[in-house]
């Protein structure tokens, strides 16, 4: 089904009027075009198919804003440069600590009360 169009012709023709009548018939004019504007806006929204609400799917976790992949990745991303510092000053126990305190950090991330 098409939507009906507004009529370039009858646009054209009011132009051409208009310019004849001169300044004295602006309001009727523009009231003659916006009635025209309404009436095809109208018929194209009673012509148009409307959509079926469909709810949003919900996230699994996390309520409204789930961040835990924002979170696996900033803590990836951090992991490098503090694993790096750890083992340079306190070799493999300081490495451990590094990667015991970003587990601690994702652990208490998940598990957070909600």
């Amino acid at each position: 089904m098409t939507t009906p169009r507004l009529p370039r012709e009858d646009l054209t023709a009011a132009m051409a009027a208009r310019r004849e009548l001169g300044p004295d018939y602006d309001d009727a004019f523009i009231e003659t075009v916006v009635d025209r504007i309404e009436e095809a806006l109208g018929a194209r929204t009673a012509a148009a198919p409307r959509p079926r609400h469909r709810p949003a799917p919900e996230p699994q976790r996390g309520g409204e804003h789930d961040h835990s992949l924002a979170m696996a990745v900033l803590s990836l991303l951090a992991a490098i440069p503090l694993s790096a510092i750890a083992v340079v000053n306190a070799g493999l126990p300081g490495l451990l600590i590094t990667i015991a305190g970003i587990v601690l950090v994702n652990l208490t991330y998940t598990f957070r009360p909600r």
